[in-house]
């Protein structure tokens, strides 16, 4: 799969950080990118974050990752997921909006991954690692181990009141 195709398929053009699609588009070209900064504790209480760290979109794990989440846009919205792609060699993203290379290089240093290295890191809407992985996981599996914890059981509980 070639890297546009690839970018096509993972990325959204959205314009705010909040759980959105995972399969989109490439911000329009005819638009000013807008690269912003990306801050983990902005996120605390608000969305869980799911960071994947690579070293490049021609990366053989990053690729067989954002294939597994491709189909699964729904289970990251509901579960107020915000997917984080942070790549060395390439632009990083947030839920598809352009982040800065000094958060890119903030959220490494935080969780220690070098620019080399392959890592899904799941954090909670606490702030804490709920769950690293340094190979390719499945999304259901993320979504089962969210599902477990007690406050989204809360949440889900919440829903079906209303």
């Amino acid at each position: 799969m070639n890297k546009s195709v690839l970018i096509a398929l993972t990325l959204t053009a959205c314009t705010a950080v909040s759980p959105v699609s995972i399969a989109g588009t490439v911000p329009s070209s005819t638009h000013a990118i807008k690269m912003s900064s990306f801050n983990l504790s902005s996120q605390k209480w608000q969305n869980r974050v799911l960071l994947v760290f690579a070293p490049s979109v021609d990366n053989h794990s990053y690729q067989q990752q954002m294939q597994l989440f491709n189909q699964h846009q729904n289970g990251f919205t509901d579960r107020d997921l915000v997917l984080v792609q942070v790549l060395a060699t390439d632009k990083s993203y947030a839920n598809g909006q352009l982040i800065d290379e000094s958060s890119a290089a903030n959220l490494r240093n935080r969780f220690g991954v070098d620019k080399e290295n392959f890592r899904v890191i799941l954090v909670g809407k606490d702030g804490g690692v709920k769950r690293q992985d340094t190979t390719p996981v499945k999304a259901t599996a993320i979504f089962e181990q969210i599902d477990a914890m007690p406050m989204r059981q809360q949440e889900i509980q919440g829903r079906g009141r209303k």
